[in-house]
């Protein structure tokens, strides 16, 4: 970690500069989209109600409405308060919508009827905006107005199903926001996918992003097993991966993961702990069509061999017969693992309230606009004023916001 914490930038520059997003999303899923949006040099304008995204209480902070998850989700916007069940607060959301390239929110589309702010609403105000709606399920199907978390998403997937297949004692969620953060990834995709059309063809479009759906697209892809076929030609499920001795290896003083995948792997690897003779001696290890079949005992076995020596004694046989190794992280060690270190995937930056954090990087590399986290999470309402002028707001109409509580002030030294 460096002596000194350097300042975030204000304003990177990146494939997406001069793309204006508004952002009507929270927690996390919407959040987390909308941010890589921002790392890639979009203007992203996050407006919150007036007690702000509740995800700003979440985790350690150092005042209040600043924690954790909120400082690592939020980088690169703008805050503008705004009171969306007042009919000023609607009408600045479509006065912005007016110059926006992109509208994200994450409440359910029934909700944004009920404020007004439909797809043919906001394209009224503007033909060419992308309106990105991020919620729980397809809205032709019977789950359409039902609410959606990740815990309950990664129910309707089986996520926790699978974990009690795989050897679990009970059926376990993933522990972090896995649907949240892979939808979001998806999202933008989809919000890319449409700035492109609308550079080709000049029009706007709305586009849906169903949790449900996507979720279920990764589960099956990897377990729709025998039920890929009419008729079935066996059970749903990838046997490689629900194997319960498919965990990380115990060695004499820790555990590591490693995977021999092809034939010429495995062959090395059993060379390396002296049984070359395996592969021939056991039809089960022959080749990836049986080794699939007899997972757990290859797991078993490789299991007994690793539990004779060191971590590291095994990474450097492993590493010099070209087997696919690596040892298991904490999550302190992941924060400091050396590769992460040497690329300055976590840099200490000062934040302008919050003082010294340490800001996850951004992982892709760009050879002409690289994506860069820009200006840091921002207070409650810190640009509520900048963004209504910028609107076209006078003076005087946004002390009347002001005053009947539809927007707040919180840029330095205003209580938001």
């Amino acid at each position: 970690m460096p002596d000194r914490a350097k300042p975030v930038p204000a304003t990177p520059a990146g494939p997406l500069a001069g793309v204006c997003v508004i952002d009507l999303t929270t927690v996390l899923m919407g959040p987390f989209t909308t941010q890589m949006l921002g790392d890639m040099g979009a203007d992203v304008v996050k407006v919150e109600a007036v007690q702000g995204d509740p995800v700003r209480r979440v985790g350690p902070g150092r005042h209040p409405e600043m924690g954790s998850i909120f400082l690592q989700g939020n980088r690169g916007k703008r805050s503008l308060v705004l009171d969306l069940k007042q009919p000023a607060g609607r009408n600045a959301v479509l006065k912005l919508a007016e110059k926006a390239d992109v509208l994200v929110y994450n409440i359910r589309p029934q909700a944004m009827a009920r404020l007004g702010l439909t797809y043919e609403e906001v394209s009224a105000a503007n033909p060419r905006i992308v309106y990105a709606g991020m919620f729980g399920y397809d809205q032709r199907g019977p789950y359409a107005a039902r609410p959606a978390y990740d815990d309950l998403i990664q129910s309707l997937v089986a996520l926790p199903t699978l974990a009690q297949m795989a050897g679990g004692d009970r059926p376990r969620y993933v522990p972090l926001a896995i649907a949240d953060r892979y939808v979001a990834a998806i999202g933008v995709g989809a919000i890319l996918g449409a700035l492109i059309h609308r550079t080709n063809s000049g029009r706007g479009q709305r586009v849906d992003i169903p949790m449900f759906e996507t979720m279920a697209q990764m589960v099956l892809g990897d377990h729709m097993g025998g039920r890929t076929f009419e008729p079935p030609l066996g059970p749903p499920g990838y046997k490689r991966s629900l194997s319960p001795e498919r965990v990380p290896y115990r060695t004499q003083d820790g555990y590591i993961s490693v995977l021999a995948y092809n034939d010429k792997q495995w062959r090395s690897f059993f060379a390396a702990v002296g049984r070359p003779e395996l592969p021939d001696a056991d039809p089960r290890f022959a080749d990836v069509a049986s080794r699939t079949v007899h997972t757990d005992a290859l797991c078993a076995l490789v299991a007994e061999v690793f539990g004779t020596r060191p971590t590291a004694e095994w990474l450097a046989i492993l590493d010099r017969a070209d087997i696919p190794a690596m040892p298991l992280n904490t999550l302190d060690a992941l924060i400091d693992d050396p590769h992460l270190a040497a690329i300055g995937f976590l840099e200490t930056m000062e934040h302008p309230s919050e003082g010294a954090i340490r800001a996850i990087g951004v992982p892709t590399r760009w050879s002409e606009t690289q994506a860069a986290p820009g200006r840091p999470a921002p207070r409650l309402g810190e640009h509520s004023l900048e963004v209504l002028r910028e609107a076209g707001y006078t003076a005087a109409e946004i002390e009347r916001l002001l005053a009947d509580g539809v927007t707040a002030d919180g840029s330095a030294g205003a209580s938001p």
